[in-house]
Parts: C-alpha cells; sequence; structure tokens
C-alpha cells in the first residue's frame, strides 16, 4: 500500500504560513523576472486566472479581484518543503521525494494499523507544526495514489485523505471519474490519442489490453495501465539517483550589452553551480558555458553562444570551476548584442572516488580545506558572505527582477518573523 502526500497550493500556502491576513484572499506567485503566473491560491484560480498566464496580462483581474501577487521565493519553498517532510518522516520511515511539493509514503509495513486513519493524522500534524495543508491518496500502486490523492483535493466529502476502495463497483467508479488526460504519466498529447481510440476515463486505460497499449505507446503506458489494475510495477526510490548534470541559469532583468555585466553574472552562476556540486558530494569531470539573446524579440539581432571545456581530474573547486567558466565565456562573448540568458552547466558528474591525472600537480587537499572553510563560512553567517571579487560588489540591472518578494522567513537572521504584543 502506497500513499501520495501533495501540498495543496503550495507556493501560495508558504507565502500564507507568514502572513495569516492572506487567508481566504487570492494570491499567485510569478516565475523567475516576474513573468508568468507559476502558482494561484484556490481563490485565484476560481477568479479565472490561469497557470503560465503572463502577468502583464492579468493586471487587470489582480486589481479587479485584489490579487496578492508574490515574486518567487525558492528559498523560503525549498526550506518549507524540507520541514513537510520531516514532519511526514515523523510517522512513516520510508518516503520518496518526488517533487518539491510531493511526497510518496510506503504504508506496507504500517498495514497492521489503520493507515486511513494515520494518514489523517499525519496530515493534521504537517498542519500544525508547518502550516502547509497538504492532501493524501491512498493507493495498491503509485499511480493509484495520484489518482487518489486527485480525489482527496477535488471532494470535499473526503476531507483531504481519500483511500481508493479495495473493489468494484466503488473501485470502479473512481477510476470512471478521472479523465484519462488526468492520469500520471498520461499527459495531454496521449490523452488526446487515447481518446481517439475511445478511451475516456482511467478505468478505460486500466481495461485496455496491456499488449495493445504496448504497440500503439510504449512500455511506459504499458505499465501505467499494470498499475491501474494494482499491479505493483514502479517501487518506491528511497535514494534518487544521481544527477548527470547540474545547471544554474536564469534570465536577466534586464537585457545585457556590456561584457562586465555578462562575466559577473556568469561568475556568480558558476560560484553557485560549484557550491551546490559540493553541497551534493560531487565532483564535475567538465564545464560548459552558454549565453543567448531574446528569441521572442524578432527586432533585434539573434546569437547563441557557448562553449566546454573539461577537467581532469574531475573537481568540485570554486577558483577552478570558476576560471574556466570566465575564459569560455570570453570566448563565446560577441559584441553588439542584447542578451537575455545565460548560465553555466556542469557535467560528467561522479560522487565517490575519482580519477586521478597524471601529470596533475596542483594541491588538491588543499582546494578541500579551503573549500571547506569558504562552505562553513557561509553556512553560518549566510550565502554570499565570502564570494569571489569576479561576482561583483554592487547589485547590477541583469539581476532577476524580485518586486513582490516575501523575505526568507526561515533561512536568513535579518529577515526572521516578528512577533508584536
Amino acid at each position: 500500500m502506497y500513499a501520495l502526500a501533495d501540498c495543496n497550493n503550495f507556493y501560495a500556502s508558504c507565502e500564507r504560513v507568514f502572513e495569516p491576513k492572506l487567508e481566504g484572499r487570492p494570491v499567485v506567485v510569478l516565475s523567475n523576472n516576474d513573468g508568468c503566473v507559476v502558482a494561484r491560491s484556490q481563490e485565484a484560480k476560481d477568479a479565472g486566472i490561469g497557470m503560465g498566464e503572463p502577468a502583464f496580462k492579468c493586471r487587470d483581474r489582480f486589481d479587479r479581484h485584489q490579487v496578492v501577487v508574490r515574486s518567487s521565493n525558492y528559498t523560503l519553498y525549498d526550506d518549507m518543503s524540507r520541514r513537510v517532510v520531516r514532519s511526514i518522516l515523523e510517522f512513516v520511515p520510508d518516503v520518496e521525494i518526488y517533487s518539491i511539493d510531493e511526497v510518496f509514503l510506503d504504508l506496507r509495513p504500517l498495514q497492521h494499523l489503520n493507515v486511513e486513519s494515520l494518514c489523517r493524522t499525519i496530515r493534521d500534524r504537517v498542519k500544525k507544526w508547518t502550516g502547509i495543508p497538504i492532501s493524501i491518496g491512498i493507493a495498491p500502486t503509485k499511480t493509484l495514489a495520484k489518482l487518489a490523492n486527485r480525489i482527496a483535493k477535488k471532494d470535499p466529502t473526503t476531507q483531504g485523505v481519500f483511500q481508493l476502495p479495495a473493489t468494484d463497483p466503488d473501485r470502479a467508479l473512481a477510476l470512471d471519474s478521472v479523465d484519462v488526460g488526468d492520469v500520471w504519466g498520461v499527459g495531454s498529447r496521449w490523452g488526446a490519442k487515447l481518446r481517439g481510440l475511445g478511451i475516456r476515463s482511467a478505468l478505460d486505460l486500466a481495461r485496455m489490453p496491456t499488449d495493445d497499449l504496448r504497440k500503439r505507446f510504449n512500455v511506459v503506458a504499458q505499465r501505467t495501465a499494470l498499475e491501474l489494475r494494482g499491479l505493483v510495477c514502479q517501487e518506491l526510490e528511497d535514494i534518487a539517483p544521481p544527477r548527470k548534470t547540474l545547471v544554474r541559469s536564469r534570465s536577466f532583468g534586464d537585457m545585457v550589452t556590456d561584457f562586465e555585466q555578462m562575466s559577473e553574472a556568469i561568475a556568480n552562476h558558476a560560484v553557485r553551480a560549484a557550491e551546490k556540486l559540493r553541497h551534493e558530494g560531487g565532483t564535475a569531470g567538465q564545464v560548459s558555458v552558454f549565453l543567448s539573446t531574446n528569441r521572442f524579440r524578432d527586432d533585434l539581432p539573434q546569437y547563441h553562444g557557448g562553449g566546454t571545456a573539461a577537467f581532469l581530474p574531475a573537481t568540485a573547486s570554486t577558483p577552478i570551476i570558476l576560471r574556466e567558466a570566465m575564459r569560455l565565456t570570453r570566448f563565446a562573448w560577441q559584441q553588439g548584442f542584447h542578451y537575455k540568458k545565460a548560465g553555466v552547466m556542469l557535467g560528467d558528474l561522479s560522487f565517490g572516488e575519482i580519477q586521478g591525472g597524471l601529470f596533475d600537480t596542483r594541491d588538491h587537499p588543499r582546494d578541500d580545506r579551503l573549500m571547506a572553510a569558504l562552505d562553513e563560512v557561509n553556512r553560518k553567517m549566510g550565502s554570499g558572505t565570502l564570494r569571489p571579487a569576479a561576482t561583483g560588489v554592487t547589485p547590477k540591472g541583469w539581476r532577476m527582477k524580485r518586486e513582490h518578494c516575501s523575505p526568507k522567513y526561515t533561512t536568513c537572521w535579518r529577515e526572521l518573523p516578528r512577533a508584536q504584543t
């Protein structure tokens, strides 16, 4: 038996935790550079604000419905996500963190308990300890747990927790109530094709011959149908597979035409990417840099450039990665263009032992001590307290626009919430 715990309107809920006055008001969260709507409270959904809509097209509706607008605050959301997971781990030891707001729970070792009652307790405690409302779906497979979670969210009579019935006709009714396009792993393209074959609901998909599914689609569709029948095809992944690349990039707040600003942006991306790689215990065998203009501006000349350099041996040292990133930036830069986006990608990642270079004379133990000291200072004193001068010392126009950003309530001493009596 599995369960899926999904945070309700997660980004908007995080904003409400520290501003209770937002409860009951429509709240939207915007993407990087305050571009598009990426999260909505239920009240904002009811006001007709669509996911992914450009913010400038919604201004009239924002004003008409008195919508509270927030810039994305991923530092806050990431920390709140960890708090939700830690709360769940108090009750269920085996979990798979599927995304920032979704967690699969392995309930098989706990089936001697009343799992629905357990999940209701988890839901109440998460709300009490973190302030985040969650919905939980319970079922024999992960795909069915996703489906049950959807019902728990949509049907108010479930009070946020729904266990898929074990037998027909109730089980069949539940599957028949979910559109085939809303089944986990199907999506809009497959959904349209399945409807063309007369497959309208999750129940229809479960009853479709699996061999026919594999011929018309692929093995993933076949496994989805088997999971809808209650056959486990996807086990819990309690240890996430190691990543193959690490990308750090952003669109610029203002388009960049000056090489100094571009080099500062690339330096910031390289430093943060190296820091994150060390945090995950990995090393990189190569670094790539890319810069591009705004492809939506037909009135401006277009350019996309970049380059790649290899490391031998692999490294996570900021000075080494930064030096190569700066060299690649000088190589890729072309004057006379209006750049909208740039980034750094670390590739050929390895976690564990690394192969040394035959002619390598660098003092890597010294690098390791230096990076450990750097990371410790930044951990204690705040991110960016110690950083290379190449990242710049004053804010520049290339930095991301976040005109409506809330404080980092849980991770920055200067921005801790204040209680007044």
